[in-house]
Parts: C-alpha cells; structure tokens; sequence
C-alpha cells in the first residue's frame, strides 16, 4: 500500500489546482491507491470528493483493479447513476483510473518501475495462489506478456479482471447477465473489451468433467462454470444431463496407463492438484516422469505436489533433479531456496536463491526470500540491499510492508 502522504508518490503535483471546482467520486476498486488517499488528493488539487453520484458530480473515476460489479454481476449503483445522468445530457465524466492519474499529472511509483509482475507477486497483490495463475494461464484466460527463464510476467489488469470474472462465476451468476453488464461499461469505457474476450474463454471451462443441467455447465466438483451455449429450451427434470468430457478422471487400471500420454498424464496430474487430490497428483505426476524423465517442467510439479503433501525432502530432490536439467529454470532454483529456508537449511538456501539472482538479477521474490536468509545468517547490512532492491518493484503489496518494517 502506497504512503497515506500525497508527496511520496512518485511526481510533482502541478502548481495550479487541476481539479478546482470539480466534485469527484470514485467506483471499483482501485489499482493505485486507497479511495481515502484518493479523495485526499481530489481534495489538495482543488476539487471536492464526493461519497456518492448525483447532479453535481462532474467525475466519476472508475477504479482498475476491480471492475465496478456487484456480487450479483449488475455494474454498481454509482456507476448506473452516472451513466444515467450522462443520458440526459448532464455534464459528467466517466474516466478511467489511468486517465484520472494522467490528468492530475502523477503516477504511483510501481507503475513506472515495474508494470509487469510474476506469480508470485500477484499472489500477494491480488490475494490468489500461484496455482490459480498458472491454472488461468493454461486455460488461456491471461496470457504471459514475457517469460525470462520460464518465469511468466503478467499484467496486473488482466489478472485482476481473471480473478473478478472467477469469482462471479463461483457465486453462480450467469454469463448472459455478465456480459450485459460488461458491454455497457465498454460503451463508456473502451478499454474494457478485454474481460468480454476473458469471459468466454471461462465459458469454456479450463478442466475436469463437466455437465450440463438445466441451470447451465457444472464440475464435477460442484463448481459453476459460465455457458454461452444453453439450449433452447431447458430439459424437462426427469432427462439425464448432457455429459461434456473433457479428459477422463485418473484411470487405475493398467490398459489406461499404457494408453495415456506422458502429456496426458501431466495435465491430469494439474487438474488433481487444482481440485487438491494431492495424493492422486502425485501418481499422475510419477507417471508423467517415467514416459519423460528428461523434462523438467514435469519434475518442478511434482515437486510442488510433494511439498504441499508435506514431503519436502523429496520436493527438495525433484527441485534439484529439474534445476540438474534445466540449470536456468528460475522457479525451480526459487522454490528448492524456500524449501531449504524452511527446514534451516540457510546455507543451501542462500546458494539456490544467488543462482536465480545470478539468472536474473531483477527477480523480485528472490531478492525478498535472501534477505530473510540473511537476516537469520546474521547478515544484516547484506539483506539491507536486498530489502531495498524488492521495494524498487514493489511499493503497495504485503510484502513490501514487511520490507520496510525490516529497514526500519
């Protein structure tokens, strides 16, 4: 979270109030700041910020980390009111929160320094798990704007709005009314195409087996999918629901097992670990690595599925199997230092997390993790650097926080 203080964001206000005689309020969540710190700076440039939208509203600031959705799917009352004053020719603006910071003349200091961010950083941003994001990625709901050494680099926005599409597809909210709401927030604001096309790739469903019944596609898990495909007309109660496979659920017999790929295998051993049948993951994965012993991508997964089974050590042996076959595989080298910390091995943490560095010297959660290391090494000055390095990426999330109180 950025400094409650105006002067610490990264600009210098213009002398001549930008916002004198405006009345500004503010809808969604915002990506940049609080709405506190928001209106604070609504009310140092000379404007007046506004809890509510009416007539004399002639601003609506429309945040980007959350599109403005209530739990239902209907765009938020502010926003409704505002559109509606618009139609009437009221004069009001509906900005977005890029165009609102473009024209106060600032920009948080994250968003000049570091515009993309890794899994794990958007895990503390956005409060998602690392395998929601690597889930989303192979579903093709985000896409990876760079990778460096297999470590993906995301846009913010665009998990942002991944994360805000799955949750209204967890409360059941039906694609039709989503997308209703979707299409009348593009007609105000343009860049907002980009969750429509999100949309309909979880209409599809990212895995699993999935049936339709006369509310729409469902998991077998219990887990509400979005349906752009609904027939015509609902299936009278008593017909069994049409049945959509997907990929079969882990087969057990040995006829199976010859017959899957090691690909197979890999993505079933993927879906078990996103419905958190972990033991089940692990076998999938086993297998997986006995068709392909030479990829590393499918040693780190197992790995992981290990670790969260509460093996570490033989997590710690996969990690050192796909870092021995990939020596560049950042993540693996970043999560053998984890493991390592967390059984006091410190020393061979502090070598794994220099590797990575060595790699990419601008890997943010790396420099994090050593400098924790070295504090407990005992090493205060040398984890000082690393502190303020992290902070040069980061200045809003959870971990930055902790960054500073170590300076501090």
């Amino acid at each position: 979270m950025i400094s409650d203080k105006p002067s610490e964001l990264s600009c210098e206000l213009q002398s001549t109030p930008v916002l004198l005689g405006e009345r500004v309020a503010f809808t969604g969540t915002l990506a940049s700041m609080t709405h506190r710190q928001a209106m604070d700076l609504v009310e140092q440039q000379g404007g007046q910020a506004m809890q509510h939208v009416g007539q004399q509203t002639s601003i609506l600031v429309v945040g980007e980390e959350g599109w403005p959705l209530e739990q239902d799917g209907q765009p938020s009352v502010k926003l409704e009111l505002a559109r509606q004053l618009h139609d009437k020719g009221e004069p009001i603006r509906i900005v977005s929160e890029s165009e609102w910071l473009k024209l106060m003349g600032i920009e948080p200091l994250e968003r000049k320094s570091q515009q993309l961010y890794t899994p794990a950083m958007l895990c503390q941003l956005l409060n998602v798990s690392v395998n929601d994001i690597r889930r989303w990625e192979r579903a093709g709901l985000i896409k990876a704007v760079k990778k460096v050494y297999r470590l993906p680099y995301f846009h913010f926005e665009e998990v942002a709005s991944a994360r805000r599409l799955c949750e209204l597809a967890a409360s059941g909210v039906r694609a039709e009314l989503i997308t209703a709401s979707l299409q009348r927030l593009h007609s105000l604001l343009p860049h907002v195409s980009h969750p429509l096309a999100q949309l309909e790739v979880l209409a599809r469903g990212a895995s699993g087996l999935v049936f339709r019944d006369d509310s729409g596609l469902i998991e077998t898990t219990g887990q509400r999918l979005f349906d752009f495909a609904l027939p015509e007309s609902s299936s009278p109660a008593d017909e069994e629901p049409t049945i959509i496979p997907i990929r079969p659920s882990l087969p057990l017999t040995l006829e199976d097992q010859n017959r899957w790929s090691t690909e197979d295998w890999f993505h079933e051993g993927c879906r078990l670990a996103e419905l958190n049948e972990i033991g089940s993951a692990i076998e999938a994965f086993r297998l997986a690595t006995l068709g392909d012993p030479l990829n590393p991508a499918y040693h780190f997964h197992l790995a992981e599925a290990l670790y969260r089974h509460q093996k570490p050590h033989g997590a710690i042996e996969r990690y050192h199997v796909a870092v021995e076959l990939d020596h560049n595989f950042l993540e693996a080298w970043t999560q053998l230092g984890c493991v390592l910390s967390e059984i006091h091995d410190l020393t061979g943490a502090q070598a794994a997390f220099q590797i990575a560095l060595d790699l990419h010297p601008d890997y943010p959660e790396v420099h994090f993790h050593l400098a924790g290391v070295l504090e407990q090494l005992g090493q205060k000055p040398e984890a000082a650097t690393h502190w303020l390095k992290y902070l040069d990426f980061d200045q809003r999330g959870p971990w930055a926080e902790i960054a500073r109180e170590r300076l501090d």
